[in-house]
This record gives C-alpha cells, structure tokens and sequence, in this order.
C-alpha cells in the first residue's frame, strides 16, 4: 500500500500555521526553524515562498486584515453607519488575533489586504463629501481607535483581589477587584462609548462643513 502523502506545501498553509503559532504563542514563538518542525517539512522549503521572519508575519497580520468585513461600504450604508460597522468587524479581527496586532500597527505598507482596507474607508469617506484631507484624518483616526482597544484589556488590568485596593489609598477603587470578571462585558461597553462618541464628533463636523459649503 502507498504511503499517504504529505499535504503539499503552501503559502497559504504556512500563513495558516504561523497565524495559529502566533495567536497561541505570540510573535516571539515564530521562526523558519519552530515553522517547518511544525509543517513537518524542511526549513529552506520554506524560502520557497517567503525569504524571511519578517515576511511571514507580514503575510499573517494581511491574512488578519483580510477579515476584516468591508461589504458596508458598497451596500449602500450611510458613511456613518459603514464606519460603524467596519469598527465592529475591525475589532472583531484584532480581538480574535491580539498578539499580531503590534504588526499591524506599523501600518499596511504593501499588504494587499491592508491596502484594500485604507481603500475602502478612504473611498467612501470621499464618496460620502468628506474632503480628501479629512477623509484621510478620519482613517487614521479610526484606525487609532480600534488599534488602541485591541492593544489590551482596561478591565482585565486590574488583578481580582481585594486587598490591591486599600481604601486609605485608592478611596475610589473599592469595586475595582471585580472588573476582571466582567472584563468582556466592560471592555465591549467601553468601545461602543468610545466610537459612539467619535462618530458623534464627526457627524457634527459633517452638518457644519455641508451648512457652510
């Protein structure tokens, strides 16, 4: 009887594996050797497709930026309501992948999936009367948003024991033991208030600017 065959090779299996080393490990657990053990496979195979570290986790975090929903933008969503929602999935993304997003913070440089996400906000922010300058603040801005709340956790900062939070000193923080319990419920609350209040902002900006153009 015939050996089973090894799956063949790919770029997209190497992504696969590296992501899921990442996601379990952190950046740090990445590298051709740990890779290849991991794929069952030589490591110069390997440079088949990639020729570094750094191309790797490149591909990985654009693999994350391809998650990222974008249908709100062409559906007909009003531009408030698209960037809403692509804040939502955006989150969504980051939070199920925390550990690739010091990657992704660096910004799309040539990452296709990157790219087509700048594309998309920028586009329908212009499409939608936003002047290209403002267009351009605003993808920043949100990206800064989101990033930031994908950075860490505000409720599972705070350790779930008591005696951390002597009255004498922290007068205001007795309850604060209880937050890393509730930290998904917290943490979720907190990023609907944050971009309620962003989007807020820039509806205003939007009245203004169409009153006086």
């Amino acid at each position: 009887m015939a050996r089973p065959r090894k799956p063949l090779l790919s770029t997209d299996r190497i992504v696969e594996t590296a992501r899921a080393l990442v996601d379990a490990e952190g950046l740090a657990a990445v590298s051709t050797r740990r890779l290849a053990a991991e794929l069952g496979v030589s490591g110069p195979s390997l440079y088949n497709h990639f020729r570094t570290k750094d191309e790797i986790l490149e591909a990985v975090a654009d693999s994350v930026s391809g998650q990222v929903d974008l249908s709100m933008f062409q559906d007909g969503r009003d531009w408030r309501t698209a960037l809403h929602d692509w804040a939502v999935s955006y989150r969504a993304a980051l939070r199920d992948h925390p550990n690739i997003v010091p990657v992704l913070a660096r910004g799309p440089g040539r990452r296709p999936a990157g790219l087509r996400l700048a594309d998309a906000v920028y586009g329908a922010m212009v499409a939608a009367g936003w002047p290209p300058a403002q267009a351009t603040s605003i993808g920043a801005l949100m990206r800064y948003f989101v990033m930031g709340s994908a950075l860490g956790s505000f409720a599972g900062g705070f350790v779930d024991d008591a005696s951390a939070y002597d009255p004498a000193d922290y007068p205001h923080l007795q309850q604060a033991h209880l937050l890393a319990e509730q930290q998904g419920k917290i943490d979720e609350r907190a990023f609907e208030t944050g971009l309620t209040a962003l989007l807020d902002g820039l509806a205003r900006q939007y009245e203004q600017m169409r009153r006086t153009a």
